[in-house]
């Protein structure tokens, strides 16, 4: 069923801009946020109001009366969101990034209709069901099952943490499929499961008490489905390869969710340092603050140019499978930077920035998850050491300066850094190691994404500050890379430790 738009379509503008105003009636005039957003899922005439503005129609193609998926369109909806509310934004991501993304790109052809038909005009919602109890990032060891019987599928297994756990109206269920003998198939099948049909009703048995994302729901659920042939993802080559493209796409817009936040924490913290005085001058006067001020700017600096980045780089037309490298930096590099920026206005703001109507300690806990779900930034560190120097291990260079020079990722600020990373690699770091170099390819490649913005024009004082901030960074990465000696924990620990006998 094809969906065909009669009405004119409203310029993006005007589009952003109805979108934004619809927010500041929501939150601060029809009703509080202060308030409410300690509330477990949005009020229902504010959720009501925001989806009356069809946000998701920037992600449906044209032909489905869509705007047709841009994606610069798809981060600047998810920045406008997240400068008000960062779960909103979370929720217009799950929805993009991990439902209609892939069913726009994967999906049968003759029920795409249907689905973004719902969205569009009966506010439907989409998540991915991907993680389970015992195995988390896990996924190749996943345990829910489909076994096709007939027409159908009959899927069964067991689900937790999936944004939006008993509000989503359709699912992209991962499984896989059982062979001989009751063994699952190593390759990964994709679903799409529409809630509101009697066979494939997914049942929540557990709602979690998550700390922060109050308007998300997230729980355990009980899966035994049958879902029709025609509802299955049909992969360009294998399952594994689609989960790849699907995730790394969605960690290309990570930078769309924090661009906003981080905006937000930094106008809130000028604001506030510029009008509180102290001994008759404002705080910003500060070398400290002066300090910390900077680096929430440098923090959206990067943002910025990730999301220029990702808006030419990340579009379905993009096969995102080998992407690792780009991918992992945005997530976990933006995350942290999202983190911290909520860490540092929260000190700005003294004892006001403890209430727990202020934004900024709201931002602590709702920006704290970002850096855990769809893979901790550990394990992606880890990947991006794997992925560049098994590259270095082919080119025979494991000198880390001399490698940065020429690689497509760092060759336009290498000499930036060459004085901090003119040493060679192990090729047998341990994961600490591993982790601790992925952290400073992030940061160099992060400032070349900034150089990038530069030359198109962005201002020279912004990327300028920000890539001397990434280099105190990455001075003090790699002098804790270099630091050898490793410190075990002592797990038996109680024997002769107590303070008290020895004062």
């Amino acid at each position: 069923m094809t969906i065909h738009n009669t009405a004119a379509m409203p310029s993006f503008n005007d589009f952003i801009n109805a979108f934004k105003q619809t927010l500041k009636s929501v939150f601060y005039e029809r009703d509080d946020i202060k308030k409410f957003i300690h509330n477990r899922g949005f009020p229902a005439t504010v959720l009501r109001d925001i989806m009356s503005t069809n946000p998701f129609s920037v992600a449906i193609p044209q032909k489905y009366g869509g705007r047709g998926g841009n994606t610069r369109e798809l981060l600047s909806l998810m920045d406008a969101a997240s400068y008000e509310s960062l779960p909103l934004s979370l929720m217009f991501g799950i929805n993009m990034g991990l439902f209609l993304g892939p069913v726009n790109k994967y999906a049968q052809e003759p029920i795409k209709g249907e689905i973004f038909n719902r969205f569009l005009n009966k506010q439907n919602m989409g998540g991915l069901m991907i993680t389970e109890p015992g195995f988390g990032s896990d996924a190749l060891n996943m345990q829910t099952n489909n076994l096709r019987q007939g027409s159908k599928y009959h899927i069964k297994g067991v689900k937790h943490w999936q944004g939006l756990t008993g509000m989503a109206d359709y699912w992209l269920m991962t499984s896989r499929r059982q062979i001989a003998g009751g063994a699952l198939a190593r390759d990964i099948d994709f679903f799409i499961v529409d809630a509101q049909q009697p066979e494939q009703q997914i049942k929540v048995d557990e709602l979690y008490n998550n700390m922060g994302l109050y308007p998300i729901p997230y729980g355990k659920n009980l899966i035994d489905i049958h879902v029709p042939e025609a509802y299955k993802l049909e992969p360009d080559t294998t399952g594994l390869k689609l989960t790849m493209d699907l995730l790394h796409r969605s960690r290309f817009q990570f930078p769309g969710m924090a661009i906003g936040f981080i905006r937000r924490m930094l106008d809130d913290a000028l604001h506030h340092t510029q009008q509180r005085f102290i001994r008759g001058k404002p705080l910003i006067a500060l070398d400290q603050v002066k300090q910390q001020i900077a680096s929430i700017q440098s923090a959206f600096t990067i943002s910025s140019a990730m999301c220029a980045r990702s808006s030419e780089a990340s579009g379905i037309e993009h096969n995102l499978t080998g992407a690792t490298v780009e991918a992992n930096t945005m997530k976990a590099h933006v995350t942290e930077l999202m983190h911290e920026a909520a860490q540092t206005l929260t000190q700005l703001l003294g004892a006001n920035g403890y209430k727990t109507e202020s934004v900024a300690i709201r931002g602590i806990i709702d920006s704290r998850p970002f850096q855990v779900f769809e893979g901790s930034n550990e394990m992606l560190y880890t990947q991006i050491t794997e992925m560049v120097t098994r590259q270095m291990n082919r080119l025979k260079n494991m000198n880390l300066a001399s490698f940065l020079k020429n690689y497509e990722l760092t060759q336009r600020t290498s000499s930036h850094f060459k004085g901090l990373t003119n040493f060679t690699i192990d090729e047998n770091l341990p994961q600490r190691k591993q982790v601790g170099l992925g952290k400073i390819l992030s940061r160099i490649i992060s400032a070349d994404y900034v150089a990038t913005l530069g030359n198109k024009g962005f201002r020279n004082d912004l990327v300028s500050n920000s890539i001397d901030m990434i280099k105190q960074e990455v001075s003090s990465l790699v002098n804790s890379f270099h630091y050898s000696k490793q410190v075990l924990p002592v797990t038996d620990y109680n024997g002769k430790s107590s303070w008290a006998d020895y004062s």
